[in-house]
């Protein structure tokens, strides 16, 4: 029997983490067997996922009239049971944590997406979700906005480990990385340690394409596009999301191969990985594995939801690719410009439309709450 391209993933360096989260996913066996049977490494969880959880199942139910009981507010129900989740999952974990000396078994909880752009509630919610969660393989996640820099560098410096999100553009990836190098120079320099603090930064993939090809389509479909310009739009199609990927890598290994970073590891800081999140595929034109296969990379994660990492245990074909085609990654960049495309606006975009669907997510999971408690009191 050949072995498990999820596990072989792991050989190249590369950890995967499962993009879900589920109360029956710990307390049945479902999550040892992912992590004994295809070396899952990790998990994340974002307010879309916990809607699908706690909205959509029974499996929280008991909880909820327990806690409105006890009188609380809808959103500190939601953030108990959040927490409760990301605790016993990272109980879970556990093993893995050890094992892999701290570098893996996180599970990653969110601040609530309306404070994407308060860097002071930010940090608040970031302390409190991190102590009441007090386990040392939990990742807080803060959004990688202009605002969020600053929350970040900040719960660094304190000793929290955080899974910076919702990262898009390489520049802005550059910003994260100079927030978590000076946070570890801070610590560093004051005396307090270093080595057991962990970051990731998760690079979002697909939804890049998604944006751009359908301001392709739009130009593809315009009877006064001219044919140079309309050549040019359709060899990018499908192209942006992984040569941004790629391009951000190349970024990685830079900050990573300077002096700078080379000070702080010999003091026990560790690398700030990449993560990569949103690698399923949204368009059915591109193969199952598009962005998977391609972003294979030492020293990286790649969180995929339930059904990516179903295809790639059987159809997965493990090989690092992040270095191919790098001049074409970088000629896609070019071509952007040459058919009269903004990066900058696409990734001012993407942000926007990201921070919108956590928020959207989170609303409807409060609205679905309320009237899950209103229920409850009825009966």
């Amino acid at each position: 029997m050949s072995e498990n391209p999820l596990k072989m993933l792991r050989k190249l360096g590369q950890s995967v983490w499962y993009d879900y989260i589920r109360r029956d996913i710990y307390t049945t066996d479902k999550l040892e067997r992912l992590i004994r049977e295809d070396g899952l490494a990790g998990m994340t969880s974002n307010p879309t996922i916990f809607q699908k959880a706690i909205a959509e199942t029974d499996l929280y139910d008991e909880d909820i009239r327990r806690f409105a009981q006890e009188g609380n507010e809808t959103a500190r129900i939601f953030e108990r049971l959040a927490v409760e989740d990301v605790r016993r999952a990272g109980d879970v974990f556990r093993g893995v944590h050890a094992e892999t000396g701290g570098d893996d078994g996180f599970v990653s909880i969110e601040v609530a997406p309306k404070l994407a752009h308060d860097t002071d509630a930010t940090i608040a919610q970031a302390r409190s979700l991190w102590k009441q969660c007090d386990r040392p393989n939990v990742m807080v996640k803060i959004p990688g906005t202009r605002e969020g820099v600053p929350a970040i560098r900040s719960c660094l410096a304190e000793g929290i480990n955080i899974n910076i999100t919702l990262l898009f553009s390489v520049d802005r990836y550059r910003e994260v990385m100079e927030a978590y190098l000076s946070a570890m120079e801070d610590r560093v320099k004051s005396g307090r340690p270093v080595e057991k603090i962990r970051s990731v930064a998760s690079f979002f993939v697909s939804r890049v394409d998604t944006n751009a090809d359908k301001k392709i389509d739009a130009i593809l479909k315009d009877p006064a596009t001219s044919e140079e310009r309309r050549r040019r739009a359709k060899e990018l199609r499908g192209k942006l999301a992984i040569a941004n990927a790629r391009l951000a890598y190349l970024a990685w290994e830079e900050t990573l191969g300077g002096p700078r970073f080379a000070a702080l590891k010999a003091k026990g800081v560790r690398t700030q990985r990449p993560l990569w999140a949103s690698t399923s595929t949204k368009d059915p034109v591109y193969p199952e594995l598009y962005y998977v296969e391609a972003l294979i990379a030492p020293e990286t994660v790649d969180t995929m939801p339930p059904e990516t990492l179903e295809v790639y245990r059987q159809k997965g074909q493990p090989k690092v690719r992040i270095h191919d085609d790098l001049d074409s990654a970088r000629a896609t960049f070019s071509g952007l410009a040459e058919a009269g495309l903004d990066e900058k606006q696409i990734f001012r975009e993407l942000e926007d439309e990201g921070v919108k669907k956590f928020s959207d997510s989170f609303d409807d999971l409060m609205k679905a709450l309320e009237k899950k408690e209103k229920e409850m009191r009825v009966a």
